[in-house]
Formats: structure tokens, C-alpha cells, sequence
């Protein structure tokens, strides 16, 4: 079924094609909900919150991005919104000029010790790190998402790689 009849029949209010849409973009959005909350029940909650949200509002999808990259952008939404009472965001004074390259020291990082460091970062710094460097957003994008500048989504950006750089470096 094509994306195109897929949106047509979960329109109609047809279960079966709800259930085919929520099946096929369901484990990539938990994915990245987790990523961003670093918690399995406010990922949940917002994966839930989510879906309920693109059903509510599957009749003003206007088709300029893709269906997985529109229901994307409503989670990241909705996780970022969930979390919004723990983040704190450390505020810098000054962003370095190149925040783009950073020498993690260690040639081999295995996966499950970065994803862990990830998750060890603070809220606002994790989300940010997440939408940019793993999801690929611009600065401008993140922004927008999360209601902050791109001033702050650099500095966050450039807090994220120190911290795990720092965290990387103190394990063997």
C-alpha cells in the first residue's frame, strides 16, 4: 500500500490502515523519543501522545515532507514538550567558532557505551546533541522545535560533545 493510500484510508477511519501506520514508523519514533527523554515511560507517553496527534490532525498533512518525517517532527514535539519540566539548559557565555569536529580520544567506541553516555546527558543538552548530530537537523531546525535560539541549540550542541568527551575519556 502506498503512503498516499495508506493517509486516505486512515482518513476513513478505517482501523486496519491506523494500525498499519502506527506499525510501520512505531519503533523508529520510540527510538528517537527515548533518545531524546533518556526515560522508557515518558518515551512511551510521548510515542502514545504522538500518534494521537497525527490521527487527530491526518486531514492538514499537506504532503511537503514525508509521512515518517511529519510524524518526526510532532514527536519530537511532544517528547521535548513531555520532558520541558526536568531540562535545564546550561547557558554559556561564548561558543567556541568550530563545534563541528571533536577528538573523542578513543579510536574504538563501542555502541552501547556511547548510547549510554548519551543518555547520561542532561535533558537539554541530550535532546539537542540527538536532533543534530544523530538525526542531522540544522542549528535553525532545532530551534524552531524547541523554541529556543540558535545560539542556545549551539551551546548545547557544544556542551553535549565536552560532556561526552569527558565521559568517554574517564572509562576504559
Amino acid at each position: 500500500m502506498t503512503e498516499k493510500e495508506l493517509i486516505q484510508r486512515c482518513l476513513s477511519n478505517d482501523r486496519a490502515a491506523q494500525r498499519l501506520l502506527y506499525d510501520r514508523y512505531k519503533s523508529a519514533m520510540y527510538t528517537l523519543a527515548y533518545r531524546i527523554t533518556g526515560d522508557f515511560d515518558e518515551a512511551n507517553s510521548a510515542l502514545q501522545d504522538t500518534f494521537l496527534s497525527v490521527f487527530r490532525n491526518l486531514a492538514q498533512y499537506r504532503g511537503e515532507a514525508t509521512l515518517g518525517a511529519w510524524i518526526k517532527s510532532i514527536l519530537v514535539r511532544k517528547a521535548y514538550h513531555n520532558a520541558q519540566i526536568k531540562r535545564q539548559y546550561i547557558l554559556m557565555d561564548a561558543i567556541p567558532t568550530d563545534t563541528t569536529t571533536v577528538d573523542w580520544g578513543n579510536d574504538s567506541i563501542e555502541a552501547a557505551h556511547l548510547e549510554k553516555a548519551i543518555l547520561n546527558l542532561p535533558e537539554g543538552t541530550r535532546t539537542v546533541f540527538v536532533l543534530t548530530e544523530i538525526e542531522g537537523y540544522t542549528h535553525r531546525e532545532v530551534a524552531e522545535m524547541l523554541g529556543v535560539s540558535e545560539g542556545t541549540s549551539k551551546s548545547q550542541l557544544f556542551y553535549a560533545k565536552k560532556r561526552l568527551k569527558e565521559m568517554l575519556k574517564s572509562t576504559p
